[in-house]
Order: C-alpha cells, then sequence, then structure tokens
C-alpha cells in the first residue's frame, strides 16, 4: 500500500498551506448569481449527458457552489432519477450514501454537515465531489481527510463499478498542477462556472 500523507510530512505540509491558500481565495469571493447560474448549467449539462439513476451530491459549507439549485433542476427533467447525500459513519472509514431530495428533512451529521433524516442506503452511479483545488488532469485537494478517497476506493475493493467522479470547484480553485502521491486517482469530469474538462 502506498504511504500516505501522514507519512510524507513534506507532501502535508505543502498540501496545508496550498488549502490554506486556496479556502482563503474561495471565501472571498462574492456571491455572484450570474457565476452560479453558469456553473449551473455546467452540472445540469453533465447530468443531462451523462444520466446517471443516482446522483450523489454534497451540502455545500465554507464557501463551496452549492449544487442544489442544479440538481433540483435536473431531477424535474427526470422522473426517475434520485438523490443521496454522503454519509459519514467513521473516521476513517469510507462513506455512505443516504437518499435524499430537495426538500428532505436532514439533520446535523458528524462535523455538523448535514445528512437526511432518512436512512435508506443508495449506491450511486455518480458522485458530485466538493473539491478546494482540482488540477488540469482532475487530481483534487481535499479538506484532508481522506474520505472520498477511501470511499471511491471502497467502491473497487466491494467489487463494484466505481460511481463516476466529478469534482466541482470554483474557477480560483483550478491549478495547472496539485501536488500528488503514486496511489491519488483522477477524477473523471471536472467543473467549474467557466466549464468542463
Amino acid at each position: 500500500m502506498a504511504q500516505s500523507i501522514a507519512r510524507d510530512p513534506e507532501l502535508a505540509r505543502s498540501k496545508t498551506v496550498l488549502r490554506k491558500a486556496l479556502l482563503a481565495t474561495r471565501q472571498q469571493l462574492p456571491n455572484d448569481e450570474l457565476r452560479n447560474s453558469r456553473f449551473s448549467d455546467h452540472v445540469v449539462r453533465v447530468l443531462a449527458d451523462r444520466a446517471p439513476q443516482c446522483v450523489a451530491i454534497y451540502w455545500p459549507i465554507a464557501g463551496e457552489f452549492d449544487p442544489r439549485p442544479a440538481l433540483a433542476r435536473w431531477i424535474a427533467m427526470r422522473s426517475d432519477a434520485y438523490a443521496a447525500l454522503p454519509v459519514v459513519v467513521e473516521r476513517n472509514g469510507p462513506m455512505m450514501f443516504h437518499r435524499w431530495a430537495p426538500g428532505d428533512p436532514v439533520r446535523n451529521g458528524r462535523f455538523d454537515i448535514p445528512v437526511p433524516e432518512a436512512t435508506v442506503e443508495v449506491e450511486p452511479d455518480m458522485l458530485l465531489i466538493p473539491c478546494v483545488g482540482i488540477d488540469d488532469a482532475r487530481f483534487r485537494l481535499g479538506y484532508g481527510g481522506g474520505f472520498y478517497d477511501r470511499t471511491l476506493a471502497a467502491f473497487e475493493s466491494r467489487g463494484l463499478r466505481r460511481p463516476l467522479a466529478v469534482g466541482i470547484a470554483y474557477d480560483v480553485g483550478r491549478i495547472e498542477t496539485l501536488p500528488r502521491e503514486p496511489h491519488d486517482i483522477p477524477l473523471d469530469i471536472g467543473i467549474t462556472e467557466s466549464g468542463t474538462w
């Protein structure tokens, strides 16, 4: 098994410094309805083109793009489609996904991030993944907890088809190349308010 960043202090430091800078830049973005509308259009287009049955989104925190309006538009177009939110079960384990729709009741989960009150577990075929940073090769920088990395790896270890992994970040989070380790896996699609790649 490849070393984790916890065992590579130099890489951990560089990721921590970069994460802090990217988060600070994102937090300073003004609320821009036109930018968010363009972003939503790109998300809806990817959902329509890829036509997942179940898409797992995230509850936005710390200045992240809010995917919920795009999700509502897409669900209105597809009566057979549904969504889910991630649920952290244990600190060092993969996440699970509980079925959810806009307007469904939520409660605070771990880290005070809302999760569905209902506990209907589902297996999404697409994940919208928030990124602190994402590079041109679609490698992702997250918050450092490793939850999405473990979750994607768990699908494969259980013999399940890995969901399509779609990284979501504002343009300010897109950089040419992120520091990476041999075990890092690129996402399948990246989306910012400027488009997809």
